[in-house]
């Protein structure tokens, strides 16, 4: 059977779609395998894709341009809560509903999850139910060494940032020396947890009926410390508070004065992303506007 000039243009049409795809496909499989874009960016990109195999035409390419390592801003049309809320969703595939403990622990320590770099990585819920899932995320973190110690170790990003700030100043840890002031285990969570709480004050927190000790230890399995982007400090200087600030480096969780929360972004762009400042006995906070 002979085929007629038009029929043989539709096959090289199809045949050419076909070959893009495959090549687009292969080449997000690949960024995706290297860490180079997550799961949001592969759902983003396979949208266009889907349209361009039903477009008759063949400048569907240019859907490729939807591929992008850009971090996300917020738009500043919303108010501050819209703004917070769209951030984080880049980063919680779930928002915790009002009311839940989720939300009060997203309230108290969300603000890590607005970290815009795209090195980042952040976990997809904000409890972990024991040491196993708390090792099974840590496992996939690149980790950088925090410079004059011997064990403190951080998402490199975190690190890289906090040690070009203790290049401008002198910002010892607050033990001095030690891991647990860094990146913590399950285990070294829950030890905390238990030095100063018990069971029956995390019923309370779970129940919404107590917060403030939200402020001195975090819950079993939801300190921002089992990221790798938070640290505790002693800081008793205008100098070394703006030398942390200039590198992402802010105190958000309300009360707790030594700790210190990578967040990525410069002071400017705190609101942006809807963090609210809030003076408390003489330190800003940079805190959730839920």
């Amino acid at each position: 059977m002979k085929l007629t000039l038009s029929n043989q243009r539709n096959i090289t049409r199809f045949i050419r779609k076909i070959s893009f795809i495959g090549i687009v496909l292969l080449m997000i499989f690949v960024l995706v395998a290297s860490n180079e874009i997550n799961h949001h960016q592969v759902a983003i990109t396979a949208q266009p894709l889907q349209k361009c195999f039903n477009n008759d035409s063949l400048h569907c390419i240019d859907s490729s341009k939807n591929i992008t390592s850009e971090p996300f801003i917020p738009d500043p049309k919303l108010n501050a809560q819209q703004r917070f809320l769209s951030a984080i969703a880049k980063k919680l595939p779930t928002i915790p509903q009002l009311g839940t403990y989720e939300y009060t622990l997203l309230r108290s320590y969300g603000a890590v999850f607005i970290n815009p770099d795209m090195k980042i990585k952040l976990p997809q819920k904000d409890i972990f139910a024991n040491e196993q899932e708390t090792q099974e995320f840590q496992a996939t973190l690149t980790m950088g060494h925090i410079d004059g110690t011997n064990d403190c170790f951080l998402q490199k990003p975190a690190a890289d940032a906090l040690n070009k700030a203790r290049t401008q100043q002198q910002i010892p840890l607050k033990s001095g020396y030690g891991s647990g002031d860094c990146t913590r285990t399950f285990n070294t969570n829950l030890k905390f947890w238990n030095k100063y709480a018990n069971n029956q004050v995390l019923a309370k927190v779970q129940q919404g009926k107590e917060t403030k000790i939200l402020g001195l230890v975090a819950p079993p399995g939801t300190s921002q410390h089992l990221f790798g982007l938070a640290i505790d400090l002693r800081v008793g200087s205008k100098e070394q508070r703006k030398a942390l600030n200039q590198n992402g480096w802010f105190q958000t969780v309300e009360n707790d004065v030594p700790h210190w929360t990578y967040v990525g972004l410069s002071e400017e762009n705190l609101r942006l992303f809807g963090l609210k400042k809030q003076a408390i006995r003489g330190i800003n906070y940079w805190m959730t506007p839920l």
